[in-house]
């Protein structure tokens, strides 16, 4: 009795599983009948790949018409899956070859070599497959060059923004002396000035002690008759004439003063008393 229903159950389970994979497969068909409507097809392709969690082939599709779409993320995450639920090599084969093409697009060149590579382990005999993968090495190594052309691009610029911050730094350094010399220029000229200007000072009050000491000489140098007042006119010089008049007029006064002093010595003398004989 118990083997008969164990035997029941196994029979349900397998009429489920094979209705599943119907319905799964039908989906997927009309998928690929819709290929020209991506929209309509992409929604088919995941109600199959959701029923059936073991179906590589709806996963596959849905990758496939995402990468032809251009939606190269979520297109690598389904043909991922694919080959990983895929136990056939034609499937599987298929599955790499298209996650090869997703790494060219992202120009990750040894991922799709590897990807390529995986491809032909499942199918030798696939020629685009090889072309895809001689023509994923040749990018690989242009890549190369072209990176290593850059890093010495780089470091030549490098070298020459280094030289350039150095030539910077040395005109700074040259101009900041450069101006440190010409603010003591300005110091040494400004004091150069004061200098100047108190020797000029000192200058011009010896000029006027100088000045001074010859007026005071020049001043004690003079006669005395040559010391009159400023507001006094000079005497007029005079003439022979008048020079003679008086000295004539200082001799007769001579003369008076000396007959009086005579007169004078008369009356003080004795005079002799003469006898009448």
């Amino acid at each position: 009795m118990k083997k008969q229903l164990l035997f029941h159950i196994i029979v349900c389970i397998g009429l489920f599983a094979n209705g599943q994979r119907i319905e799964v497969e039908k989906l997927n068909n009309s998928g690929i009948d819709k290929i020209s409507a991506p929209t309509k097809a992409e929604q088919l392709f995941r109600q199959a790949s959701a029923i059936d969690t073991t179906y590589a082939e709806a996963p596959y599709n849905l990758g496939t018409t995402l990468y032809r779409e251009n939606h190269i993320e979520e297109a690598f995450g389904h043909l991922k899956e694919a080959a990983n639920r895929s136990s056939q090599p034609d499937l599987s084969h298929k599955a790499f070859h298209n996650i090869g093409n997703v790494y060219m697009q992202k120009e990750e060149y040894d991922n799709a070599i590897e990807a390529y590579k995986q491809a032909l382990r499942n199918d030798p005999t696939d020629e685009e497959t090889r072309y895809n993968l001689a023509l994923a090495k040749k990018k690989k190594e242009e890549q190369e060059q072209q990176q290593e052309q850059n890093q010495d691009q780089n470091q030549d610029q490098d070298q020459q923004d280094q030289q350039e911050n150095e030539e910077n730094k040395e005109n700074d350094q040259e101009d900041k002396e450069g101006d440190q010399e010409k603010e003591g220029d300005q110091g040494d000229s400004k004091e150069k000035e004061k200098e100047s200007e108190e020797e000029k000072g000192d200058g011009s009050e010896k000029e006027e002690q100088k000045k001074g000491e010859g007026d005071q000489k020049q001043e004690q140098g003079k006669r005395p008759e040559d010391k009159q007042p400023q507001g006094n006119p000079k005497p007029q010089e005079l003439s022979k004439q008048q020079i003679e008049n008086l000295l004539q007029a200082l001799q007769n006064e001579e003369n008076k003063v000396q007959e009086k002093m005579n007169a004078k010595k008369v009356q003080g003398r004795k005079l002799k008393v003469e006898k009448d004989w």
